[in-house]
């Protein structure tokens, strides 16, 4: 049944703002840079951004580490910059969704700044302090998401803090309701403001099991099954829509590592009032081998037709899902799941038409709309995430890698090869800056720009265009059914959408190879197949009875 939400019928644009435009030549991408490019946005044809954080942070995480909530971060801009930003967007009819970053905050925030000062302050217990063991070791073995142990030690009260990421990045306690009442106040700060709603990070880690327990008897092992989707989570939620969200026409997307679609169902099930989409990321670890991201491992087209159909399937009539492929925290997309050099455009579509053809809501994370690819920077020295400079630590260090070894799995998977600046044109520095950009733009800058997009009707960007434009006036896209074909066919992922007695095919060429195969006879009844869209300039599309597709050949058919 047709809701109408706008979250449901609009795409999504990420952007990263450091890496986004800069306007005023110092290296860094800002608000005004932003604003400068809302045309851009609307050509584009999204109608809703996510903005990742630009409130004011030390920048030990860029930006995920935020010092005042309600401030913006000196080098991005000022409040009135934000304030015409947002009008920029409204005007357009492009609604604007801020990220939300209250698992923990900032070692700079002035919470925990009076949180250390001593045991009996008021703020203490608006993060998570346990004194050590009695030989001196951490309150438990928890390692955190970048490495390293968990618990950070503090010689001024002699506890240990917990922080699941950076030790700059204290856990918030949310067993307080002290805490949670400032989050929600916080939350109506911006909604006030007149945006549209929130990309909540990590937000089923707030809710920590009962009594903090170690992960088996290892020294250091990962504590996730005690954090993340913890046994308050949905109490959580629900207080948050009803103190805050349930006020407000607002759109909600948690990110969630290690969900199950179960649990999306009923995080996602509108009864539950909750939140309206998740992002799950079984689809992000379909090439991760044991041990986890960095030990990368050829991913196989049967394995993302599993997560994919669990997830469309899990979802359908209960929950809606997030539909990405990469975004700020993951390699893009063209060179992990694509071909980045011979087939990049082909690919690059195929992978669009694969993400705007599901039921969900798509998101474009900045640079992807024009094929932009992975990085690789002569030096580690050049890398900026924390992530990736403390995976190269423990790996050439207590892991026993080769330096060689580390800079190929970072080559894969790190996180600065999305974060390279955005390719505007062919002119210096890609058209980003006129100083020196904070983090080296991708050198292929020259051929792959959105200036060149623009001017070539067959290019990436007219082709999302395209799919963009086809959700708006083709509801199937947005509401149909999924079924699979061929489940069991190596190059070609094959499925159906059908909706209100309508039924559209897609057939995807996951191969640089020719690919064929025969239809199966319980599609629909029905002779032609009628040609919506297709990622090469001609379609011989007419033949019922078999399927031949060229290499990364992407075919949107209607059954008529």
């Amino acid at each position: 049944m047709r809701t109408g939400a706008f979250w449901q019928e609009n795409v999504v644009y990420q952007i990263y703002p450091r890496s986004f435009q800069d306007s005023n030549g110092d290296g860094v991408g800002d608000l005004r840079g932003i604003i400068g490019r809302l045309d851009y946005l609307r050509t584009l044809g999204v109608g809703i951004v996510w903005l990742s954080p630009v409130y004011e942070s030390p920048n030990d995480d860029n930006g995920y580490d935020i010092s005042d909530y309600e401030a913006i971060m000196e080098q991005f801009g000022t409040m009135a910059d934000w304030e015409e930003l947002l009008a920029g967007l409204h005007v357009r009819g492009i609604k604007l969704v801020m990220d939300l970053v209250v698992n923990h905050s900032s070692d700079e925030h002035r919470w925990f700044g009076e949180s250390r000062k001593s045991k009996d302050n008021p703020y203490r217990d608006y993060y998570i302090w346990r004194p050590g063991k009695p030989d001196g070791r951490e309150p438990n073995n928890w390692t955190s998401f970048f490495g390293g142990s968990a618990w950070q030690y503090d010689e001024a009260t002699d506890e240990f803090y917990l922080h699941l990421f950076s030790k700059k990045q204290p856990d918030l306690n949310w067993d307080n309701p002290k805490l949670r009442r400032e989050v929600y106040d916080m939350m109506k700060f911006w909604l006030d403001k007149g945006i549209d709603g929130f990309r909540m990070d990590v937000i089923n880690c707030i809710s920590k099991a009962d009594g903090l327990p170690s992960a088996g008897e290892d020294r250091y092992a990962w504590g996730g099954d005690f954090f993340l989707c913890g046994p308050r989570l949905e109490e959580y939620l629900k207080e948050m829509n009803e103190q805050v969200l349930s006020r407000y026409d607002a759109m909600t997307v948690g990110e969630m590592p290690g969900v199950t679609p179960e649990q999306a169902a009923a995080y996602t099930d509108p009864a539950n009032k909750e939140v309206n989409m998740v992002f799950q990321f079984e689809t992000m670890d379909i090439d991760s081998g044991e041990g986890g991201k960095w030990n990368v491992k050829p991913w196989k087209l049967a394995d993302l037709k599993a997560v994919t159909g669990k997830w469309q399937n899990g979802l359908n009539g209960r929950g809606w899902n997030s539909l990405y492929l990469n975004n700020h925290d993951q390699p893009r997309m063209v060179s992990r799941f694509g071909n980045d050099t011979v087939y990049r455009k082909e690919s690059a579509k195929l992978l669009a038409t694969f993400l705007h053809t599901q039921q969900g809501t798509p998101y474009i994370y900045q640079g992807e709309e024009i094929g932009m690819t992975n990085i690789r920077l002569p030096k580690l020295e050049d890398y900026r995430d924390i992530e990736t400079l403390n995976f190269y630590r423990d790996a050439t260090g207590q892991w026993g890698w080769t330096h060689e070894r580390a800079m190929e799995a970072i080559y894969a998977k790190g996180r600065d090869n999305a974060r390279t600046p955005m390719q505007w044109d062919a002119g210096p520095q890609a058209g980003f800056t006129t100083g020196r950009p904070w983090l080296p733009v991708n050198p292929n800058y020259p051929e792959i720009n959105a200036e060149e997009a623009l001017r070539d009707p067959d290019s990436i960007f007219h082709y999302y265009r395209t799919l963009i434009a086809l959700r708006k006036q083709h509801p199937i896209l947005i509401y149909g059914d999924y079924r699979i074909l061929l489940e069991e066919h190596e190059q070609i992922y094959a499925y159906t959408r059908s909706w209100q007695g309508e039924t559209w095919l897609v057939l995807l060429n996951f191969s640089d190879g020719a690919a064929s195969a025969k239809l199966p006879p319980e599609l629909p009844a029905g002779g032609e197949l009628e040609p919506i869209v297709c990622n090469y300039p001609d379609s011989d599309a007419a033949r019922r009875e078999d399927v031949r597709l060229r290499p990364y050949e992407a075919l949107v058919l209607k059954l008529a």
